[in-house]
């Protein structure tokens, strides 16, 4: 008798693709053959970055399709990237389906775990007569929003093109759930023709979830109470780390820097500050970047910083740090281009998470006990800084100053903070052990992949 055969498709962002591939994992371990989809140009990056190339390929068939977009065109282009998919991307998928269906060695596909971004590829799953779910690494709270956006054109706070009318206004969708500023939301994803296309996306989509059985959620039941219980269809099963089945992520972009580890090895417990803003966060000013990196110097403290190779705007990393600024700080500061978060997180020596507050991090460090200071950027991140520091109360905001800029002694004094208050490690400490009992054996996120693994193989 062949395996039920999940086929994975996830949204072309690093964090979408860590998050699913972790969800994947998982699959294999309860018997389903995988088959996972990035697109032809992210399927390239993930298998170059690959150090053991049968660490995943052994376990999860990595395929890839054709985003329609040529090799040199620009995929932090939002707008351009997600006009092209919706194009491309529905008849390649369709396509694939199909050859594999006709495989007799990869075996019919049973069931299609799509991002949630990609309602058109739930369709194509129901056109084939393959069950579909919708899968999401985002919080419960994110994906509400996106549920109520219809109401949300209707109440008057958009157009029906997505034009914020109420610029100022914050949207409150549950007593117990953060509230949200579209100005936050929309407003940073882009150019004004990039968040119209995202706002129809998210129309579209919407629409989908609404006929969809099963939503999966990167979330707990424990965090989001009020948020989870508003969406009939969701199951918070996470949070998804490789260390809860003590293996290795994967489906990284960029090749990890062993070095972070050897590093943290040789520095206190709980002494350092780890800096990381995800897989997309750029700066457009090099003076903010320079704030930063004096800030950092300001605090005496040794800190491990991920600088990724294109995270300024303009101009070269190696020109971008103030004036010998690498060399006073080589003793106590580690940069690095790029980490495995999740055991540098683990780390003893980490004593707070320096965060863009994308939702992958804020799991990630709340299930290693890590207090936060916050920088979000864009998209979910500001909403999920309001559960680190309003709800959770695990981490401290920055304040910009009359220019716009967060100021090196603007770092140094919330460092200071975060640090010597003892009752925010309390506080992650005491989530770190609810995250356990959620993925253990009888939690609540424990019991509701086993639901999904129930009806998957039905």
């Amino acid at each position: 008798m062949r395996k039920p055969h999940i086929l994975a498709i996830p949204f072309p962002l690093q964090s979408h693709v860590i998050a699913l591939m972790e969800l994947s994992q998982c699959f294999i371990k309860h018997g389903f053959k995988v088959t996972f989809v990035n697109t032809e140009y992210n399927h390239k990056r993930v298998l170059d970055s690959l150090a053991d190339k049968d660490a995943i390929g052994g376990q999860i068939h990595l395929v890839s399709i054709s985003d329609g977009m040529e090799p040199w065109e620009d995929r932090n282009d939002l707008g351009k990237l997600c006009n092209s998919i919706r194009q491309a991307m529905p008849p390649n998928l369709e396509e694939l389906i199909n050859r594999i269906n006709m495989s007799e060695e990869e075996g019919m596909v049973t069931c299609v775990v799509a991002d949630f971004n990609f309602g058109w590829a739930l369709k194509v799953a129901e056109k084939m007569k393959v069950r579909g779910a919708a899968f999401s690494p985002v919080s419960a709270a994110t994906i509400l929003f996106c549920f109520k956006i219809r109401s949300l054109i209707d109440d008057g706070i958009f157009d029906s093109d997505g034009t914020l009318l109420k610029k100022n206004q914050e949207i409150q969708l549950g007593a117990s759930v953060p509230a949200i500023s579209p100005a936050h939301f929309l407003g940073t994803v882009g150019d004004a023709i990039t968040q119209k296309v995202v706002f129809s996306d998210m129309v579209r989509n919407s629409e989908v979830h609404r006929l969809t059985e099963w939503i999966l959620c990167n979330s707990t039941c424990d965090l989001e109470p009020a948020a989870s219980s508003m969406i009939p269809q969701l199951l918070p099963i996470g949070p998804l780390l490789a260390s809860n089945r003590l293996g290795d992520s994967g489906g990284y972009f960029w090749q990890q820097d062993s070095t972070s580890l050897e590093w943290l090895d040789q520095q206190q417990p709980n002494s350092v500050i780890y800096v990381a803003f995800g897989s997309i966060t750029t700066f457009h000013h090099q003076t903010q970047f320079h704030e930063l990196a004096l800030g950092l110097e300001l605090t005496n403290r040794p800190f491990l910083w991920v600088v990724r190779p294109d995270m300024m705007m303009t101009g070269e990393m190696a020109d971008a740090y103030p004036a010998g600024f690498r060399e006073r700080v080589a003793t106590r500061g580690h940069l690095v281009s790029w980490a495995n978060q999740q055991k540098v997180l683990s780390h003893p020596s980490i004593a707070c998470f320096f965060s863009h507050c994308g939702w992958n991090s804020t799991l990630e460090g709340l299930a290693n006990g890590i207090p936060f200071l916050c920088w979000p950027n864009g998209g979910d991140q500001f909403q999920n800084e309001s559960y680190i520091c309003d709800f959770w109360e695990v981490g401290l905001g920055l304040t910009k100053d009359n220019g716009g800029i967060i100021t090196r002694e603007e770092i140094k004094n919330k460092v200071e903070q975060i640090v010597s208050n003892r009752n925010f490690k309390s506080r992650a400490l005491e989530l770190k052990e609810l995250l356990a009992k959620g993925v253990g054996e009888g939690g609540h996120s424990s019991n509701n992949f086993l639901k999904f693994i129930t009806w998957a193989k039905e």
